[in-house]
């Protein structure tokens, strides 16, 4: 009888090690910590030109009504890491002509929805205010997404 509680105990120890192994193995697999680490993506060869007509007609800045001049803003975007990224955010600094920086409150400018790997196309839409001088100067510009599309429960 002493014998068949040992095996017993040895047993239970057994399953549960191998249940905990499982649970960790599908967990890494439904929360992969790949998705969830940032990815770096290179921003090159920036420029903006005037939105269409479309676009900036009556355009105004959030929360006031001072008018706004639209500008795409575009360039390259190179992902090294050989996977697709999603969600990109773009960062950067905006100045105008003399060297004041026309979004002093936005450190995140826009987003790229998807950067396949390789160089590819960007560009999203910003908003200035019509008395910043011209030209804009574009800095410090980086993006970072992930690797696979984020998991929401």
């Amino acid at each position: 009888m002493r014998n068949f509680q040992a095996l017993k105990s040895v047993a239970f120890g057994i399953l549960r090690r191998v249940v905990v192994a499982i649970s960790i193995v599908v967990l890494s697999w439904v929360w992969s910590p790949e998705a969830l680490a940032l990815v770096p993506v290179g921003l090159s060869d920036l420029s903006y030109r005037d939105c269409p007509p479309e676009l900036s007609e009556g355009a105004v800045l959030s929360g006031s009504i001072q008018s706004a001049n639209c500008f795409i803003v575009s360039g390259k975007a190179t992902n090294k890491s050989g996977k697709p990224v999603v969600n990109a955010d773009i960062f950067g600094r905006i100045y105008d002509a003399n060297h004041n920086n026309v979004l002093p409150n936005r450190n995140r400018l826009g987003s790229i929805e998807e950067v396949p790997p390789g160089v590819s196309d960007f560009e999203f839409t910003i908003m200035v205010p019509v008395t910043q001088p011209l030209p804009l100067q574009l800095e410090q510009f980086k993006a970072s997404g992930f690797k696979g599309r984020v998991r929401r429960s």
